[in-house]
């Protein structure tokens, strides 16, 4: 029987070394600059059709002492000689108004907010509907809040800063936006624990007074039934 032949072992090439001054990259390093690029991109103006005699809203969660700023326009309906015809209205949960504008066609608006709560912006159309379908308005509505709604190239201006600075300045408030949110975030899961874990001591108790009023209801049930069946002389 013949010997196998061991074929010779080469020799493996040696790893490629990290340049002096250039140090590897890996992938840890690169998530929270892609997470800082995707949320630093810009946010794009929302638009929909806005039919006759209709009213569309728009509703967003924002949390307190945000800074809000939004450009709306309203277009005419193609082939019409009235021009758009629509109002606008910004409330709060609770009804206020914080922007209001009748017949309006082109504008913009900035409040700040004071408490976290549901804002909701209200377009009304005033065009008449008549008998024959009326062309749909066309509504573009551009509303940033937060870092988004800063304008950096005021404040690039007041307080003479560099390019450079203005964009460290813009991370700087883009960070202490994110870690805000994480404190928010982690504030809400707090009292949704404690809400469950109310929830669930209240629904122990309760069954514990169930169970309770269920044997005592049983107890009760059987003395009564011998007592009557006693009377009866049915049992001794």
């Amino acid at each position: 029987m013949p010997m196998p032949t061991l074929m010779p072992m080469l020799p493996m090439p040696p790893l490629p070394l990290p340049l002096p001054g250039r140090p590897r990259l890996g992938r840890a390093p690169l998530l929270p600059l892609l997470l800082l690029l995707l949320l630093a991109g810009p946010a794009r103006p929302i638009s929909f059709q806005l039919p006759g005699k209709t009213r569309k809203c728009l509703r967003e969660e924002i949390h307190r002492d945000t800074l809000v700023t939004g450009e709306y326009e309203i277009g005419a309906p193609p082939g019409s000689s009235t021009g758009p015809s629509a109002n606008l209205k910004i409330t709060d949960s609770a009804g206020h108004i914080l922007y209001a504008k009748e017949d309006a066609t082109k504008g913009k608006f900035a409040f700040t907010t004071e408490d976290y709560d549901m804002f909701e912006a209200c377009f009304e159309s005033k065009l008449p509907v008549g008998t024959g379908r009326m062309p749909d308005q066309l509504v573009t509505l551009d509303m940033k809040h937060g870092v988004e709604a800063k304008n950096y190239e005021e404040i690039a201006k007041v307080e003479k800063l560099k390019p450079l600075e203005v964009e460290l300045r813009r991370l700087e408030d883009l960070s202490e936006s994110i870690v805000n949110d994480f404190a928010y975030m982690k504030k809400r899961e707090e009292e949704m624990r404690d809400t469950n874990e109310s929830t669930n001591t209240r629904v122990l108790y309760f069954s514990i007074f169930s169970m309770c009023c269920l044997i005592g209801l049983a107890t009760w049930q059987v003395f009564y039934l011998r007592r009557f069946f006693k009377a009866k002389k049915l049992i001794e």
